[in-house]
């Protein structure tokens, strides 16, 4: 069989319910390459292309295999892997023997920090076992972990409501744990799965057999060749009580986290953030403000005034609401829009602020009155970004018409419009000195513009200096950093980019999301930059060396805005109705 006239089913590797899994050859590449092909069952285009999101995240590890394609065929869906060639550890198990113990902590070396890796994207693979985990032939060139975790055709994205549905059993019953089998699988899970694992590669008896039903106890002890001599060695006891706590029938006396079972074997936590969240992290959760009319929908878009003593936030209520931070209570709400407003943002005096809408205005705000100055009409669709010039005196909005437009803060009167993009423009931000204008567009893109606007005549005054391409899906937000010198992207591709703004190279991608990446901010030391989801956490990033620092995870839905104050106050929106605060504490 042919699928997308090129990748051929070679044999059937696999058969679970929810589809096939085929071995194949890729003959679009010349020589052709083995692939792994799946043929899966889902409901809808969507559902699947949220499995081919999350399957392209996990396969940036090195020892989960790459996604390399994905589409739809008839009434199937496809994905194509990479192959990985090797043997898997039943068939090791089956032709040299039992594992010994030194080759077990090895198993649980290069393994859990994989699945560490796979719980941080909030994902439970479902489906651990020795069948699903292959030994690379010939062994990892760079002498690192040789072990490969496949087949997530089980795998699930882990959300609140999973808390309180269940679904049908799931996995291998030999190597599933209790309740997953009760279609309620948690982080843990995999971790009893992997612990199962390893007592049948000690033991090569079925791990039903393992199992003392009547006494309601694993025997695998009984099953240990030489088992006196094995008992005298402190390093087996060790791992013994390693395994134990892996086998744990209750969820609560089970590890938590692959992490914990590493720290339990006396190795170094290499996550950058374990380490961080271990020490005082200096960011402290601080309020919720919750309680008013003003929360009867989910949040939209935050912005700090100047003065960092008012936040503005919007709602699909169609107005603006003005919190005062000292009482945590609204002070005022500003109504005028006719639908949903979707950014504000305070000029840099804070005498102004500006809300865009879904009804395709923008409005100008005195904030001393509390009143409407100037309705500013000219794009034709909806509005979805707003942004001040440093100097207050140009105002930037991004539509969903495909333009940005430039308006003269003084006048109301428009300017000129920066067209160009092929899709939606989603976000619009300034550079701090001004000179320099990004715009994020559903084209996958990111435009920066020179601004020239003397004395903001309505003349030409814009040249385009480049566009940043190397997103895969849309760009949906963008933010320069204090010095001007980076410029921060969010996409529908889970991952933000980081990129040099005079040469427009890119830095570096940074991965942790496992949804998509709708606001990002850097604080005002330029040292830490703040991403916003709809995974349902905010991660801080330290950006010198671009590694994760901690991950923010007390909203229970998407987030969707993300605003940082000069005095140092984090603020996350979400769709669960809320705002939540975070001090930065010296």
């Amino acid at each position: 069989m042919l699928l997308q006239g090129r990748y051929r089913l070679i044999k059937r590797i696999g058969k679970g319910g929810l589809g096939k899994t085929f071995l194949a050859v890729d003959e679009g590449q010349f020589p052709p390459i083995p692939c792994v092909v799946q043929e899966l069952l889902y409901e809808t285009l969507k559902s699947f292309e949220q499995k081919a999101q999350q399957q392209q995240e996990l396969g940036k590890h090195p020892q989960i295999p790459a996604l390399l394609s994905y589409f739809q065929q008839e009434q199937y869906f496809y994905l194509v892997q990479e192959f990985v060639v090797g043997t898997n550890l039943a068939q090791v198990v089956e032709e040299e023997g039992v594992f010994n113990e030194t080759q077990v902590w090895q198993i649980l070396a290069d393994l859990l920090p994989v699945l560490q890796f796979i719980s941080d994207r909030h994902i439970i693979h479902r489906n651990i076992k020795p069948k699903n985990i292959i030994r690379r032939i010939p062994p990892n060139p760079k002498g690192e972990a040789n072990l490969v975790i496949v087949d997530f055709s089980a795998a699930k994205i882990v959300t609140e409501v999973d808390c309180l549905t269940t679904e049908n059993s799931i996995g291998s019953p030999e190597y599933a744990a209790p309740e997953q089998t009760t279609g309620k699988a948690v982080f843990a899970s995999d971790l009893y799965s992997l612990g199962v694992t390893c007592i049948y590669l000690l033991t090569h008896i079925s791990p039903f057999d393992l199992f003392d039903i009547a006494n309601s106890c694993w025997v695998w002890r009984d099953y240990l060749i030489n088992k006196g001599h094995k008992q005298q060695d402190t390093k087996h006891l060790r791992l013994g009580k390693i395994l134990d706590q892996l086998l744990q029938n209750i969820v609560s006396q089970r590890f938590q986290s692959a992490n914990e079972v590493i720290e339990a074997m006396g190795m170094e936590v290499k996550s950058q953030k374990s380490k961080i969240v271990s020490q005082n992290f200096p960011w402290q959760y601080s309020h919720t403000l919750t309680g008013h009319s003003a929360m009867l929908s989910s949040i939209n878009a935050l912005a700090f005034s100047a003065q960092g003593n008012i936040l503005a936030s919007t709602n699909d209520q169609k107005n603006i609401n003005l919190w005062n931070l000292n009482t945590q209570k609204v002070l005022a709400s500003l109504s005028g829009h006719c639908q949903a407003v979707k950014s504000v943002a305070f000029s840099p005096n804070g005498k102004i602020l500006a809300s865009a809408s879904d009804d395709k205005t923008i409005k100008l705000w005195q904030m001393e009155t509390l009143t409407e100055i100037y309705t500013l009409l000219g794009h034709s669709h909806a509005v979805k970004s707003v942004a001040f010039s440093p100097d207050g005196e140009i105002l930037a909005s991004g539509s969903w018409d495909k333009t940005v437009k430039l308006w003269n803060v003084s006048t109301g009167v428009q300017i000129c419009t920066l067209a160009g993009h092929q899709l939606h423009v989603s976000s619009v931000a300034f550079s701090p000195q001004g000179q320099i204008l990004a715009s994020a567009s559903y084209d996958r893109t990111i435009r920066l513009w020179q601004i020239s606007c003397q004395k903001l005549k309505n003349c030409p005054c814009y040249t385009l200096l480049g566009i940043l391409s190397g997103h895969t899906w849309a760009v949906l937000t963008v933010a320069f950093s204090p010095d001007g010198k980076i410029l921060a992207t969010g996409s529908d591709d889970n991952t933000i980019k980081l990129w040099e703004v005079n040469t427009g190279q890119l830095i570096s991608t940074l991965v942790g999301h496992s949804w998509s990446v709708v606001g990002v901010a850097f604080t005002a030391d330029g040292e830490t930059l703040i991403s916003a989801s709809w995974d349902k956490t905010v991660k801080l990033w330290r950006v010198s060396t671009t590694e994760e620092i901690v991950t923010l995870s007390s909203h229970t839905d998407s987030v969707s805005a993300v605003a940082v104050s000069q005095g140092q106050l984090i603020a996350t929106g979400s769709k669960d109705k809320t705002i939540k605060l975070w001090q930065l504490v010296e």
